[in-house]
């Protein structure tokens, strides 16, 4: 590359830093209507389309209620100190609807100083309401609240400057921390009442914060204006509201000593304390209740998702799940079975007997299977597979609501948005027709949301405890997934590494400490497993599979359960119902594209955007192809997928990590909608925005998943009717033996409570010498036969040789019996297997050959495991 090149790649790079430098922190909400920008216009009405908030060092919010007679010196003071300071700064005079001259107060000292701006609510609300107003409307970097009397003088702000520059959130003037000076007291009952109620506010809201009540605040402007925007007390307990705030959000406090004297005119009356306090814990009570509420429409969108399965889930399959249902049922009960007879979950030779199935590397998600193993075991495995496809749906988007309430938006519908979108997005409903992998992914959003609080730097002991916890925990509910998830956080690090690379280096070291004491205990309860898995029995290095990238096109259409899908144009698009893994539509691609430009400068959205298009990229495979036509383009999938563990994964999922980027681009639009309509009624942003979500998200609307009737077991195996024809230790072949085109025959295994092991089968193992991982065993000749009979309907040529090899088989497989029950070419079957084995007699609704004798005895050879 020359130098010119290198130079101004370089130089872009430096300008992009230096353009998003002025946003604000990490996954700070964004700024504008609601979010701190004040357009310049005399009403100071807040505009919704400003981004950016840091005009001033330092904004002074000063509630006044009735201060007519103490307000002006405030002011003065206030001015007079701020101007011997370097900093940029503006004062805002939050009247709470005075009754006396407090507003021309303020007004006169505005046309002396026209950095002192009033703000006025025209009627009285109360205290919490009036900082509220005024917090809202401030624009600079750091935001002190100062009580008009003050009781703390201003000159104790540079102690809590100092505060937030070692890294604090919130620096709360403190008359209770060591080194604080109290040089006027209150009058004694105030002082009892005051320490009443600060020993309740500490027990129930507030637990290690000495000085709930001082007004005398300096916070962090971003997360200042975040919280006030989701307060809703607007009594004296207001501050105590945001505290507990800043204490859910994980953003610290700090308590710095400082001087105080107590004033004689007071507006706080002993009665306002239990007031105060009553108003807080009802607005607590509502958000706790809130949670709930939105956890309970989650649960019943899932439900609507599976009411046909519902409808009679004992006796229901889901159309388009292909074999996979029954693979599951039999992985949840062969789990449940053993945790009741207490044996190795890890590994089982009821499937593929007798060299047995390695469960740990098949999805047996033994993190619910095991828990769930009394569910399993009281009403079947049906149940079981019911109820992880509807509640994993649901704890997911829950999870993800947190997540994006908790770190991302001030808004609580807009976090719903958003993880409705996580929850049922097109990638994950075509998964939940199949694959509860892909769809119990609720650990995902509590390992993120643990990441974020390691990056804060706040307790890195328990929270890397807590991440090792999490992270092992979902080793045992699905790797893939945590392996999608972990790739998709690394390039939003690199990515937000790049773009603020000051803020990086100082969240790198608790993050790094994290991690590895997250490494340490993932390794100490999963080492073990992981090492049965890629060493133990029946183990395989890799998975083969062919090119399986999205098609473009698919990236813009819709897919078949999305409410404007064609099922035609989906299959063409997609490998099976199963793996429609892309499927956005273009006015969702457009409205993603449009906010990541439109949002650029809140931190989250750069990054959120770079994982987005690095995961479509990466699901498009070795070769780009557009509409199904190869174009020759190759793409960076080919040189990902030769690394380890990355050869195994189907490149198409890759847009399963663009769902909860898009999730979180999404709840960011929707909060911003919320903002407009909140500042400024009568603004076109927010039906503007409200449009540009329908038009994106409606045409995705999932529609329920089919299911249908199961055709009944044959009485054979429901009725037990197989005890009397198959000893301890031997099995059962059935004809053909189950794969993944038919794996029926695991179904009538459950239904006979799993008495007997089965030959072959639907799961993954070795093959060859090289042993790469495939799907069923290696077939032996007998099973490929009649497998060719099956899938043709016609029998070949049978002779000496297919007969000797089929004693081989039966020796091998130690089978007592070998059962025809309803199957697809039933009579070309049942021919093939008289001319193997000689005739048969039908019994409980299958046919059946006693093959005892023709099995040889045990320790002949062609007995030995293989």
């Amino acid at each position: 590359m020359s130098r010119r090149r290198c130079g101004l790649r370089l130089g872009a790079l430096s300008w992009l830093r230096e353009y998003v430098s002025r946003s604000p922190p990490f996954l700070s909400p964004p700024s504008g209507p609601r979010h701190g920008g004040v357009c310049n216009r005399p009403t100071g009405r807040a505009c919704p389309l400003r981004v950016e908030t840091h005009e001033l060092d330092l904004s002074v919010v000063i509630p006044a209620y009735n201060e007519e007679r103490r307000l002006g010196g405030t002011l003065d003071r206030v001015a007079a100190f701020l101007r011997e300071t370097p900093l940029s700064w503006e004062i805002i005079v939050a009247d709470d609807g005075s009754a006396d001259a407090t507003a021309r107060v303020a007004g006169r000292a505005a046309a002396v100083e026209p950095r002192i701006r009033p703000v006025s609510g025209g009627v009285n609300r109360g205290k919490g309401h009036a900082v509220r107003s005024g917090v809202l409307r401030t624009r600079g970097r750091q935001v002190l609240v100062c009580d008009a009397d003050l009781a703390t003088p201003i000159e104790e702000l540079p102690a809590l400057r100092a505060a937030l520059d070692g890294g604090a959130d919130a620096a709360i003037g403190s008359r209770a921390a060591p080194g604080a000076r109290l040089e006027v007291r209150q009058p004694r009952l105030r002082e009892i009442l005051g320490a009443l109620a600060n020993l309740l506010i500490r027990a129930l809201l507030l637990p290690g914060v000495a000085d709930t009540q001082c007004g005398f605040k300096l916070f962090d402007g971003d997360k200042a204006r975040a919280a006030f925007r989701r307060a809703r007390v607007n009594g004296w307990m207001g501050d105590v509201e945001i505290l507990r705030i800043f204490r859910e959000r994980g953003w610290r406090v700090r308590e710095v000593p400082v001087r105080w004297s107590h004033r004689p005119v007071s507006r706080v009356r002993p009665r306002h304390y239990l007031t105060a306090l009553a108003e807080l814990l009802r607005v607590r009570a509502a958000a706790g209740a809130r949670t709930p509420l939105v956890a309970a429409g989650f649960l019943a969108l899932a439900v609507l998702l599976y009411a046909h399965l519902w409808a009679d889930p004992w006796s229901r399959y889901l159309t388009d799940s292909g074999q996979d249902q029954n693979q599951w049922e039999w992985f949840f009960a062969v789990t449940a079975r053993g945790v009741a007879v207490l044996e190795n979950p890890l590994f089982t030779t009821l499937q593929n007997h007798p060299a047995g199935v390695n469960m740990m590397a098949n999805t047996a998600m033994f993190g619910l299977s095991v828990p769930l193993a009394p569910l399993t075991l009281a009403l079947g495995p049906s149940i079981t597979w019911a109820v992880v496809l509807t509640g994993g749906l649901a704890a997911t988007g829950v999870a993800w609501y947190l997540l994006f309430a908790r770190h991302l938006v001030t808004s609580w519908p807009a976090a719903v948005v958003g993880a409705v979108f996580c929850a049922f997005a097109p990638p994950i409903v075509s998964h939940a027709t199949a694959h509860p992998n892909f769809v119990v992914l609720f650990v995902i959003p509590l390992i993120v949301g643990r990441l974020l609080l390691l990056a804060r730097r706040r307790r890195v002991v328990r929270d890397g405890v807590i991440l090792g916890l999490l992270v092992s925990y979902q080793v045992y509910l699905g790797e893939e997934a945590l392996l999608l998830a972990a790739v998709g956080l690394a390039v939003f690090a690199l990515a937000y590494a790049l773009l603020r690379p000051q803020e990086a280096r100082a969240s790198a070291p608790p993050l790094l400490a994290g991690l590895c004491l997250a490494g340490a205990v993932g390794v100490a309860l999963t080492g073990p497993a992981l090492l049965f898995q890629f060493h133990g029995p029946q183990s395989y290095a890799s998975l083969i599979h062919g090119p399986s990238g999205n098609d473009v096109t698919a990236l813009v259409s819709y897919a078949a359960r999305s409410l404007a899908g064609d099922a035609d144009v989906a299959a063409r698009l997609s490998l099976n119902p199963t793996e429609q893994n892309a499927f956005f539509g273009w006015p969702l691609l457009i409205l993603v594209a449009s906010a990541t430009v439109w949002l650029r400068r809140v931190p989250a959205v750069l990054p959120l955007g770079a994982v987005t298009l690095t995961a479509m990229v990466l699901s498009l495979g070795p070769e780009i192809v557009v509409a199904g036509r190869p174009t020759g383009v190759f793409g960076p999938w080919l040189v990902l997928s030769r690394l380890p563990l990355f050869e195994s994964v189907l490149e198409s999922r890759w847009t399963l990590v663009c769902v909860p980027a898009i999730g979180a681009l999404l709840a960011l639009v929707a909060d911003r909608a919320l903002a407009a309509a909140s500042a400024l009624p009568r603004s076109p942003v927010r039906p503007l925005l409200c449009l540009a979500l329908a038009e994106a998200l409606l045409p995705l609307v999932p529609t329920p998943i089919p299911a249908e009737d199961r055709p009944p077991v044959p009485a054979f195996f429901s009725e037990g009717v197989w005890r009397s024809y198959v000893r301890p230790g031997r099995s059962v072949v059935t004809a053909p033996p189950p794969d993944a085109g038919d794996a029926t025959a695991l179904h009538w295994q459950v239904a006979a409570g799993l008495g007997f092991p089965l030959v072959e089968g639907y799961f993954v193992g070795p093959y060859g010498p090289g042993r790469q991982g495939v799907y069923g065993a290696p077939p032996r000749p007998t099973a490929s036969l009649l497998r060719d009979v099956r899938d043709k309907g016609a029998v070949p040529y049978i002779g000496d040789r297919e007969r000797a090899a089929a004693r081989a088989d039966l020796a091998y497989w130690r089978a007592d019996v070998v059962v025809l029950g309803p199957q697809r070419h039933h009579e070309a079957l049942r021919a093939a297997l008289t001319s193997l084995l000689g005739p048969g007699r039908r019994e409980a609704g299958v046919w059946l050959w006693e093959v005892r004798a023709l099995v040889q005895p045990a320790g002949a050879p062609g007995l030995s495991h293989q």
